[in-house]
């Protein structure tokens, strides 16, 4: 198993922190997260992100996206709009004390709009990137047509945009243990629920932003943890069960969740489940 994407953690600390947006934050950082390691590298070798690049992350979580790039020695800024806990991290990680180089005081981080993330004068980004998986809840789509229409504006012409997808539900195992917020959040006629991502997701997304697709791929990323309480925990901090949990209870989605993961539980107790991820590149104009 990959050691990157399966750590253990300390125990489950309750229901308590599962609520609280700090530690469900904390959980994203330490376990979710790196899940996604794959499909980052894929998209910057693909548009060889490295020194000459100047890349806006919309949606930069706790930045550990933003911290692959700036390691190929590009300035890097980031925009979190949805998660105040999520951007302390990536402060955190990309604080210029951290490093003790100039290089990474170049790093601006807001939780506002794009346009916050630029320096009057400065030059134009060279690369966007959107790599929260879209089409995952409802509204999510609206909500980055909006980042990209503040932040396509401060992207020189022609320059890449990445956006990302879940892949086809038949080679996503994740998708069963998703289903389960679904069901329970069928009470609230599915707002805010998980559904499927669809063919044409992405390409649609960008044509009602303007963009210019030009090509795509698909990454493997296994989610792999160290036992199902870690899994548990990285899967509820992404925010896909949130609707499930106002639907019905904590301890019902805890105890859904943890029944739909144990098909992907192996001998050694760690659980694995094999991933499929789209990514689109498109062009601004």
């Amino acid at each position: 198993m990959t050691p990157t994407l399966v750590r253990q953690h300390l125990p489950s600390t309750g229901e308590t922190s599962r609520r609280d947006l700090g530690a469900r934050a904390r959980d994203w950082s330490e376990i979710q997260e790196r899940m996604l390691v794959p499909l980052y590298e894929a998209v910057y070798e693909r548009l060889e992100v490295g020194p000459t690049t100047r890349l806006l992350g919309l949606g930069c979580g706790s930045g550990l996206a933003l911290l692959m790039a700036a390691s190929r020695g590009a300035a890097v800024a980031g925009v979190e709009p949805s998660s105040p806990e999520r951007l302390a991290l990536a402060r955190e990680r990309l604080q210029p004390e951290a490093w003790g180089t100039r290089a990474r005081a170049r790093t601006r981080l807001v939780e506002g709009a794009p346009g916050d993330a630029s320096d009057a004068g400065t030059a134009p980004y060279t690369l966007v990137t959107a790599f929260e998986p879209i089409r995952c809840l409802a509204g999510d789509s609206e909500g980055l047509g909006d980042l990209l229409a503040s932040a396509t504006p401060l992207a020189e012409r022609g320059a890449p945009v990445a956006l990302v997808g879940w892949g086809p539900p038949e080679r996503c195992a994740t998708t069963s243990v998703l289903r389960v917020a679904t069901k329970l959040a069928e009470p609230l006629r599915g707002t805010g629920s998980w559904r499927p991502a669809l063919r044409d997701d992405l390409e649609e997304v960008a044509q009602r932003a303007g963009l210019r697709p030009d090509g795509s791929g698909r990454v493997s990323c296994p989610f792999g943890y160290a036992d199902l309480d870690s899994a548990l925990k990285g899967l509820l901090s992404t925010g896909l069960f949130d609707a499930a949990i106002e639907a019905t209870d904590q301890a019902q989605v805890d105890k859904e969740v943890t029944e739909a993961l144990h098909p992907y539980q192996r001998q050694d107790g760690t659980v694995w489940m094999p991933n499929v991820f789209r990514y689109l590149v498109a062009r601004v104009p």
